[in-house]
């Protein structure tokens, strides 16, 4: 109807009406395709939100073995929607030596297998019709009629549920992005109707030129140089999801070969690759090699895809002149992926051997609790709970740190000594690496059992790395013992020993309460701190007896001093460890709530277990 009504006006008015209807439909089009990629991105972020660090679970576990891999490789990508943001996680999680190359092939593989589903979804704008009831009941699948309904459930849940619970935030998003991904497709739609009134009698130029731009890319050169458009402009706006859909749009609207189709689909697949190359580029050589495998695997695809259709459109075999339609690109696309996935599969070890071959071997030094930077912009959620595990690796370094110190106070050891000190050193580091990115990923959107984790984390992270400076302090403490040639009393050793296994205990409650995030263990730590305060005064008591009776000196008095302080220090820190553990279940950090709420309210759970351990540890006041 437009283009009519062009026709019908003075060429000056035509060719100013007309540039302006061109300018508007440009715009269209550019405006409909940032919204489809922002709606995809707010669902992207959302979904890897409610995910949360279980992604990085779900992708350890397909380490394993290739298809399992490739398995869930394609169910997290078909979550998320993204096949980008699955590789880009993958790139990160290497990058992290979290994961090997070898073990990401089969998911690289998959991630491609599920990106297939977004043309499915997109396709739903080409149901419906007129004429028979069950057509006209098509259009109720229409994204016209359910984007907005889905958009006002959005906006209901974010802004009157939201607060409550960040899930239903998330939720919110993810209808928003949808509804937004959708309005994208409609703007594009719009942009590209008026191809519906091309026909050879009412507009004959126009339709020659499409006629023949159509005519040159199903020309042999053109098929190639169709690929190599394809791929520049899915580089561009990196998203293979939304090239096929501009291509769905097109289709809709205009007839479009086969012989034209094919190459541009190809071409899309490529290009979406390239998002991981970008990602990889600041990042070590393990997750360049992953970025490298996952375009050599593509390549390898199109090209076993690529190579028999060329020389069909030589031929010029019938069916590549036939017309696509939305459905036929979605059905092509998803076909391709399937098919060139379970071809290459069994040439992993190919791609892993040219990714090797292509980014060489350089000695790189290794980092302590590094985490790719890839990983924690890409993925915060599965940054968050790598933070977590490397925490978890710093709660065993301490408690094997104080171990060893504990075990040679009276054997002091120059060997035993520096590995304790290097060991507090490596722990320095964990801190301050581990420290850095939680106010990195502080500053992403998390879901609420994420920022309760990192809360946890950050009350932790100074505990643990005190605990490895008191294994120092009784490294010098056992060295004084050693130079000065000084030797404890039996009563005092018989109550350094009963402190010593409290401690211990404390140390091993502490531990098994952080590394399974277990709320009963964690509060039996409190009880056990009580008693190891207890006996800790009753021994510096009864030094004070001893003192007045002469059976001891005052030297000895102040390195009795400095290890009775350093361990009661020790039980101080696993005591703000359990509480952090205990508080981040009840969504708050009121540590002296919470031990006011214990010591002096008749708690009797904290009594059975203060009088178990009174009666386990007891040291006699003189």
């Amino acid at each position: 109807m437009i283009l009519e009504k062009l026709l019908t006006l003075g060429w000056d008015q035509m060719w100013q009406e007309g540039l302006v209807y061109i300018f508007q439909n440009i715009a269209l089009m550019l405006g409909g395709l940032a919204l489809f990629l922002y709606g995809m991105n707010i669902m992207t972020s959302g979904l890897e939100r409610m995910a949360g660090g279980r992604l990085e679970g779900v992708l350890k576990k397909a380490a394993s073995n290739k298809i399992k891999g490739m398995t869930l490789g394609a169910g997290v990508t078909a979550v998320i929607q993204s096949s980008s943001a699955t590789t880009v996680m993958i790139v990160g999680l290497v990058g992290s030596g979290i994961l090997t190359l070898p073990q990401t092939i089969g998911m690289l593989m998959g991630s491609n297998i599920g990106t297939t589903i977004t043309p499915w979804i997109t396709g739903l704008s080409d149901l419906g019709g007129s004429g028979s009831s069950s057509i006209v009941l098509l259009d109720l699948l229409k994204p016209s009629f359910f984007a907005p309904l889905i958009a006002v459930i959005g906006i209901v849940l974010i802004m009157f549920f939201g607060k409550k619970k960040t899930i239903n935030k998330d939720i919110g998003a993810l209808c928003l992005g949808f509804a937004i991904l959708m309005q994208g497709m409609e703007l594009m739609s719009a942009a590209v109707s008026f191809l519906k009134e091309v026909d050879a009698d009412t507009t004959p130029r126009l339709y020659e030129a499409i006629s023949g731009i159509i005519g040159f890319f199903d020309s042999p050169y053109g098929v190639i140089l169709g690929l190599l458009i394809a791929t520049l402009f899915t580089t561009v706006i990196q998203s293979s999801s939304a090239s096929v859909g501009v291509l769905q749009v097109f289709v809709a609207s205009t007839a479009i070969p086969f012989n034209v189709a094919i190459p541009l689909i190809l071409g899309f697949n490529i290009g979406t690759c390239v998002t991981a190359v970008i990602s990889s580029l600041g990042a070590n050589r393990n997750a360049k090699r992953v970025a490298v495998a996952h375009l050599v695997i593509k390549i390898f695809a199109v090209a076993i895809c690529f190579i028999p259709f060329y020389i069909m459109s030589l031929f010029k075999v019938d069916f590549l002149s036939y017309d696509v339609n939305v459905w036929s690109v979605a059905t092509f696309h998803t076909l391709f992926n399937i098919v060139t996935t379970f071809i290459l599969l069994p040439c992993s070890k190919l791609f892993i051997k040219i990714a090797y071959w292509l980014v060489r071997d350089k000695e790189e030094k290794k980092k302590a609790a590094y985490i790719d930077p890839i990983l924690i912009s890409q993925s915060p959620a599965v940054a968050l709970s790598e933070c977590a595990n490397l925490t978890i690796e710093m709660c065993h370094h301490s408690k094997e740190t104080l171990d060893l110190a504990i075990n040679s106070l009276y054997n002091y050891d120059k060997k035993v000594a520096q590995a304790v000190i290097d060991k507090e050193s490596l722990i320095d580091k964990y801190e301050d690496h581990i420290g850095t990115y939680l106010v990195q990923i502080a500053s992403r959107s998390l879901s609420d059992a994420d920022s309760k984790k990192s809360s946890k984390l950050l009350h932790t992270l100074g505990d643990f790395e005190r605990l490895s400076d008191h294994a120092v302090n009784i490294i010098d403490v056992s060295e004084e013992l050693k130079t000065k040639n000084i030797v404890f009393s039996d009563e005092a050793k018989s109550e350094i020993a009963v402190i010593t296994e409290a401690i211990k205990e404390i140390l091993n409650i502490t531990t098994d309460a952080f590394v399974n995030d277990d709320l009963s263990i964690a509060k039996r730590v409190e009880p056990l701190e009580q008693v190891i305060d207890k006996l800790i005064a009753t021994t510096k008591s009864n030094h004070i007896t001893r003192l007045q009776k002469g059976a001891c000196t005052i030297e000895l008095g102040f390195v009795l001093s400095d290890l009775l302080n350093n361990y009661e220090r020790i039980s101080d820190h696993c005591s703000n460890i359990a509480v952090a553990i205990i508080e981040t279940n009840h969504n708050s950090f009121g540590t002296h709530e919470y031990l006011n709420l214990v010591k002096n309210n008749n708690n009797a759970e904290f009594d059975d277990q203060y009088k178990a351990f009174a009666e386990k540890y007891l040291i006699t006041q003189k």
